[in-house]
């Protein structure tokens, strides 16, 4: 199972290696709430940096807070 795991992850890197290598196009980000100007990047770098907050946001959701199933409570 490791294997597949290491085998997808590299999958997904060689595809963020690919898009920076031919997605070098100025997009305009705009977030009228948080910001009022518009921030022109690349095209790759954008994606690179929603993937980075997805796999932090997913990282958090899949190790905070919890207690293994087979912890037995404190008792006082």
């Amino acid at each position: 199972m490791k294997l597949i795991k290491l085998a997808f992850l590299l999958v997904v890197l060689l595809m963020l290696v690919l898009m920076g290598v031919y997605n070098r196009g100025l997009v305009d980000f705009n977030l009228p709430p948080v910001m009022n100007s518009v921030v022109q990047q690349p095209a790759a770098l954008m994606y690179f940096a929603f993937f980075a907050a997805g796999v932090l946001t997913g990282s958090v959701f899949t190790f905070g807070g919890r207690k293994p199933s087979g912890a037995k409570p404190d008792k006082q």
